[in-house]
């Protein structure tokens, strides 16, 4: 209500904010509108369509902090990540290159479009981490459905990385699915081994 700053046509902006969530499913479905699909709410027009989605633009941008210094847990490599993927609209796949004790050296976004991650060549994540000296990669992708429940196409991608990567010695810590309300750890689902047994790369 506040973005939208006043009321029009006999309705509050408060009124007109409630419109604009129920109309999209809540602050989620908002923050994916374009302008054109916001305007066509009663008392909202161009103007204020705009004003929307340069807030929620500006939102997305505020959340999408720079890695952090080391990552040590898979639940500190999800929140690097879920702001970057969790309410894209197609799947991307993203990766984080580590050092020793978890220091992280690079990020990179891979992969976009539906199901891209599941073809993807491992040269093309191991290739930056040779560049990089890094000793192991933590891999995340999006599930735009929201549900973060790994598939069958997921663990094969997981294990065949995995495997590519003990060729070259770089650990494949993790691969996080992540959805709107949380995320999925394969290493904590047994596809990898646990991030406590990695522990010369996290340690070392």
């Amino acid at each position: 209500a506040l973005v939208l700053g006043t009321g029009t046509g006999g309705r509050t902006a408060v009124q007109i904010a409630r419109d604009l969530l129920d109309r999209f499913g809540g602050f989620s479905g908002l923050r994916q509108a374009p302008p054109g699909a916001l305007a066509g709410v009663l008392g909202v027009g161009q103007a204020r369509a705009v004003r929307v989605h340069a807030a929620c633009a500006m939102a997305r941008r505020g959340l999408r902090r720079t890695p952090p210094a080391r990552v040590l847990t898979p639940e500190q490599a999800w929140g690097f990540f879920a702001p970057r993927v969790a309410e894209l609209e197609r799947e991307e796949l993203h990766a984080l290159y580590l050092g020793r004790r978890g220091r992280v050296l690079s990020w990179r976004s891979l992969t976009a479009g539906n199901d891209s991650f599941t073809i993807v060549d491992p040269r093309q994540i191991l290739r930056p981490a040779i560049r990089s000296g890094a000793l192991s990669v933590i891999l995340a992708h999006n599930h735009p459905s929201g549900d973060p429940a790994p598939s069958n196409a997921d663990r094969r991608c997981t294990r065949r990385v995995a495997q590519a990567g003990q060729l070259l010695g770089i650990a494949l810590l993790d691969h996080l699915i992540i959805g709107e309300a949380g995320f999925t750890s394969l290493a904590e689902q047994g596809e990898l081994p646990a991030w406590t047994e990695q522990s010369p790369v996290l340690t070392g």
